[in-house]
């Protein structure tokens, strides 16, 4: 189930676990999402392993959760034989971006959860496809605030041979997040949206410009030969 609280202009989805696909529809770009139930975690290092490698998955996905979050986790022991979790902190997604097709075949992965989204083709490319959005993080340092949504560590493969950032974890969780939604499930890009927006009145900043000072050191009036 998903539940929509609206404060002022900021539209705020609650979503139960695994989500429905009419949970998913319903999502907005620039809308915020907290979820409830289980995430999983996946990164170069288990892609690699089971779609270049052909290793076979440690559990079936489909049956645990349709969520996957590109993350490192700040996880130590417990003393007790499990972990506890103090801080998981987003990476980013588009160095995925060749592995996402079949991943997202193959696990029935429906949200994928990152930091500064994927490339915007992958959107009508790959994600569309498969009935899957985009949330991303919500800047920078929310590491401890998502941790508190971790309310338990179901399981962990590959953590010897992989380490912690790159292993593949299982967690239960509580109204964890905020996550903001970069990609809708008709492939609307809020990135892509406000960076139309930004470009089209860039050039008047240029406008009058007095020539670069300092053109040895980069500086120019002319944007097409910006480096930045």
């Amino acid at each position: 189930m998903a539940d929509r609280n609206d404060s002022d202009d900021l539209k705020i989805f609650r979503l139960d676990l695994p989500a429905r696909d009419e949970d998913i529809k319903r999502l907005e770009i620039g809308s915020i999402v907290y979820m409830t139930g289980t995430v999983y975690t996946a990164r170069e290092g288990v892609y690699n392993k089971i779609l270049g490698e052909g290793i076979a998955p440690p559990c079936d996905l489909k049956a645990v959760s349709n969520v996957n979050f590109h993350c490192s986790p700040a996880a130590a022991p417990d003393g007790k034989g499990g972990y506890n979790v103090g801080a998981v902190t987003a990476t980013a997604s588009f160095r995925f971006s060749k592995w996402m097709d079949r991943w997202l075949d193959m696990t029935g992965t429906r949200i994928v959860i990152g930091k500064g989204g994927m490339p915007h083709e992958d959107y009508a490319r790959v994600m569309v496809p498969h009935g899957a959005v985009y949330l991303t993080t919500v800047g920078y340092g929310t590491g401890a605030l998502l941790g508190r949504g971790i309310v338990g560590v179901r399981d962990v493969f590959w953590l010897d041979e992989l380490g912690i950032a790159q292993a593949m974890w299982i967690f239960d969780v509580k109204d964890f997040g905020p996550f903001i939604v970069e990609s809708d499930a008709a492939g609307n890009s809020l990135f892509q949206k406000h960076g139309e927006e930004i470009n089209a009145g860039i050039d008047k900043l240029y406008a009058g410009l007095k020539p670069p000072a300092l053109h040895r050191y980069g500086e120019t009036d002319d944007r097409k030969k910006e480096v930045m």
